[in-house]
């Protein structure tokens, strides 16, 4: 298989589908395509032949199948792979954690946009003035706090169901995002922050975006240049 990404410092999404597949040793081909969308670029060349959304990640199998959006792609891999317990091996568990992925593909819109996916920089000084400035934001990471909290005293941690699963690789990115802004969490959340960033397909993806030495500034809201 072949899993088309973007730039991993900033491509969260492409995070949760590539830390997925590490974790469980699923053996696939990364291919990265810049975040470059100017006419001629390999991205504008390379994505419209293998997505109809042109969004990553993608991934394409050897026959050419192709398997779009991180739920769809964590719902195929599972498929493929039932000796592995990507989702919870119980049923009201892997409900829960397929609400909680669910809930994070189409929520938190507020700490998504103003705490964008920036592995290479810390902002504690803008996450402190958002903070204190945007109620919305502050309402975003209380939810995340009560879910990851419930889940972690149902299972007994490290990771929201015990053992690492798909919803553990959907929160990775947003792990990053907490430490990288400095947003405050209780305690428990922030020991499970600590255990997501210390897991080996995590720290692994972080190592490559740290050595892209890349800078696009549709995704830089809060720097002019690297």
């Amino acid at each position: 298989m072949k899993l088309y990404i973007g730039n991993k410092n900033y491509s969260s999404w492409s995070m949760r589908s590539g830390v997925l597949l590490a974790a469980f040793r699923i053996p696939f081909e990364e291919v990265k395509l810049r975040f470059d969308f100017s006419p001629g670029s390999e991205w504008t060349r390379v994505i419209a032949d293998i997505s109809p959304t042109r969004r990553v990640p993608v991934l394409v199998e050897n026959d050419g199948f192709t398997v779009w959006e991180t739920l769809a792609i964590t719902e195929y891999v599972a498929d493929r792979h039932p000796e592995l317990a990507i989702w919870p091996h119980d049923a009201k568990a892997r409900a829960r954690a397929r609400s909680l992925c669910a809930e994070m593909h189409g929520g938190f819109l507020r700490l998504r946009t103003v705490c964008p996916m920036n592995i290479e920089v810390f902002f504690p000084d803008v996450g402190a003035k958002l903070w204190a400035e945007d109620e919305a934001l502050r309402a975003d990471v209380a939810r995340l706090d009560a879910a990851w909290s419930q889940a972690l005293k149902a299972s007994g941690g490290p990771f929201l169901f015990g053992e690492f699963s798909a919803a553990d690789a959907y929160f990775a990115p947003v792990a990053v995002r907490l430490s990288r802004f400095g947003l405050p969490v209780s305690e428990n959340a922030a020991a499970y922050c600590d255990a997501l960033l210390a897991h080996p397909a995590v720290e692994d993806w972080i190592a490559d975006a740290m050595r892209e030495q890349d800078f696009v500034p549709e995704d830089e809201p809060y720097r002019k240049s690297r």
